[in-house]
């Protein structure tokens, strides 16, 4: 599959070769939906808390005697069935994390990149590099483009001025070819890849 590589105001510099064992593959949406499912769990804080009757704040007294009241037999007041009591087998804090192999998690980098590449959102960008960090700049450039909702992937080191630059831009994420996943592929309308960016990930997938 050959793509135009283009520079930041548009101009068409050359073109490259992406490998169809990368780019060209047949989007499968359950191998997606995995591994999105596997990568959205892993980031749940599993913070959820309820208290038992252990630590709620009601005296631990019998509310009143055995028999003779004509009620039903109780002990104290942080019973879960009295308002305010103890939660019975509530949520408490644990991980939602589940394990997905290695290889499913790269197949599934490989079918989000396909999917981009045969929708027609995957871009090559010459290189993403500013002599200063000027947000304003780079706003006018994207704008001209086109871009509003855009993931751009970069080599193994990110340009500081074009990170600092491009932070401030709703909707624009810059992240080195290490940070490339599913979930953020996915979510953002466009996806840009640098030379640096295209050569690190067919090195990591091949």
């Amino acid at each position: 599959m050959k793509l135009d590589v283009i520079k930041l105001d548009g101009a068409k510099v050359g073109t490259v070769e992406l490998g169809d064992e990368i780019f060209g593959l047949e989007p499968r949406a359950d191998i997606l939906h995995r591994v999105v499912r596997w990568q959205r769990n892993k980031a749940q804080a599993g913070t959820h808390k309820v208290k038992t009757r252990s630590e709620t704040s009601y005296s631990t007294k019998k509310i009143y005697r055995q028999k003779g009241t004509g009620g039903a037999r109780h002990g104290d007041r942080n019973a879960p069935i009295f308002r305010k009591g103890g939660v019975y087998k509530g949520p408490t804090p644990r991980s939602h994390a589940h394990d997905l192999p290695k290889k499913f998690r790269a197949l599934g980098l490989k079918h989000a990149l396909s999917a981009k590449a045969k929708a027609g959102e995957l871009v090559v960008l010459d290189s993403a590099e500013m002599a200063a960090p000027r947000t304003a700049e780079l706003a006018k450039s994207l704008k001209s483009l086109g871009w509003k909702r855009v993931l751009i992937i970069d080599g193994a080191q990110v340009n500081e001025n074009f990170a600092m630059a491009a932070r401030n831009i709703e909707g624009i994420d810059v992240l080195p070819s290490m940070g490339a996943n599913v979930y953020d592929i996915l979510r953002r309308d466009t996806l840009v890849l640098t030379k640096a960016g295209v050569e690190a990930l067919e090195a990591r997938l091949k």
